[in-house]
């Protein structure tokens, strides 16, 4: 998904490369668009709230005071958040968790029903928010500057990304600048319904016993694959059309984006259980998530930018597609080499070691779980 925000200053701007207008070109747009835009960030932020409910029960169990290591836990993301969002991409997600995680502190407590009633009005809030910003547009004020810069500003952005350390540096702070209000007002309260509804689901240890809920995951299915993709179909059209149409097709994905994520967890939940050998494939990057995310916004900046190769808006989104796989397939690789020789990947083990103020075990102890 990020890849093509990494290798262009235009998608950070919310526009196409001007470069690739092939029919290759944006059917790769429109599928990603489709399928992962809107979609993964969701999962992500589900499981965040899932874990913050596995920790709670961790500080129980060993007796240990929750409130000062987990804002030890959040204070080190957000200070990896922040390197990461000056340093290589300005749409780190990292520094929103460690916002939304003090709100899941004040809400630890809260009932899981009260909490999927919370992630709904949110939800409902800001497709109403973007429903307004809709009709304001309508009504000829531009908005288009509080969401993108404008082509001279992508081009200029492409020609900063290409430059010194410096030069990217700075366009990197002027980038964040631009997005911190959208990030506050939309993706910060996405991020937070999408954690509060992984929050319910680790109250109520569904994940415990799977074959209790086939019946729910196959309705999130039937559900998501359905609603979400006409909703997800609606976006992609609204994204390439204008503001006002974009808006538009904004409240339509912030709703139906949830349930084509939902869908998508759903399957992976009935099937991987029947693929054992994917899921141990995928279960080593998925312990080193952390530093896999930071990993690919390094390699992709080597590649893309002036700190590397400086490719910026050089490369087809066809071709961006096949780096983000190849990418990936090495980090599988990578992670299974690491884990033989550590417990912990290499930040998890420093975000370990600030959570818990000592040192973790950084050799894998045999028989250790994930």
């Amino acid at each position: 998904m990020n890849i093509a925000f990494l290798a262009s200053g235009y998608r950070m701007a919310g526009m196409a490369e001007p470069a690739f207008d092939s029919s290759l070109d944006w059917g790769v747009r429109w599928a990603v668009t489709l399928f992962l835009e809107n979609k993964f960030y969701l999962l992500f932020s589900f499981l965040f709230g899932y874990s913050f409910t596995l920790q709670l029960d961790s500080a129980v169990r060993q007796r240990r005071p929750f409130v000062p290591m987990f804002l030890r836990r959040l204070s080190g993301l957000f200070l990896l958040g922040l390197a990461h969002a000056v340093l290589l991409f300005p749409g780190d997600i990292l520094t929103t968790y460690a916002a939304v995680g003090l709100a899941l502190l004040v809400l630890r407590r809260i009932k899981p029903r009260t909490a999927v009633l919370l992630a709904a009005g949110l939800t409902a809030l800001l497709a109403l928010g973007f429903v307004l910003l809709a009709v304001l547009a309508m009504t000829g004020l531009d908005l288009s500057g509080t969401v993108s810069d404008t082509t001279a500003e992508a081009a200029k952005s492409d020609a900063a990304l290409g430059g010194s350390a410096w030069q990217i540096i700075s366009e990197h702070v002027r980038k964040l600048s631009l997005i911190i209000v959208f990030r506050v007002l939309f993706q910060g309260p996405a991020v937070l319904a999408a954690c509060l509804i992984g929050l319910a689901v680790g109250k109520l240890a569904a994940f415990n016993d799977l074959s209790a809920h086939t019946a729910t995951l196959r309705r999130l299915q039937w559900i998501g694959f359905t609603a979400g993709l006409a909703g997800s179909f609606f976006y992609t059209l609204s994204a390439w059309n204008g503001t006002v149409h974009k808006f538009w097709g904004e409240a339509v994905d912030l709703v139906t984006a949830p349930l084509l994520a939902a869908a998508y967890a759903a399957t992976f939940l009935r099937l991987l259980p029947h693929m054992p050998r994917i899921g141990r494939a995928l279960a080593a990057p998925g312990r080193m998530a952390l530093s896999n995310y930071l990993a690919q916004s390094l390699i992709c900046a080597l590649i893309f930018t002036g700190y590397g190769l400086a490719l910026v808006d050089r490369v087809s989104p066809p071709v961006e597609v096949l780096i983000a796989l190849g990418i990936f397939a090495a980090q599988v690789l990578y992670s299974h080499w690491w884990l033989k020789r550590h417990r912990y990947g290499p930040v998890e083990w420093l975000l370990r070691y600030l959570t818990y103020w000592r040192k973790p075990g950084s050799a894998r102890r045999a028989g250790s779980s994930a």
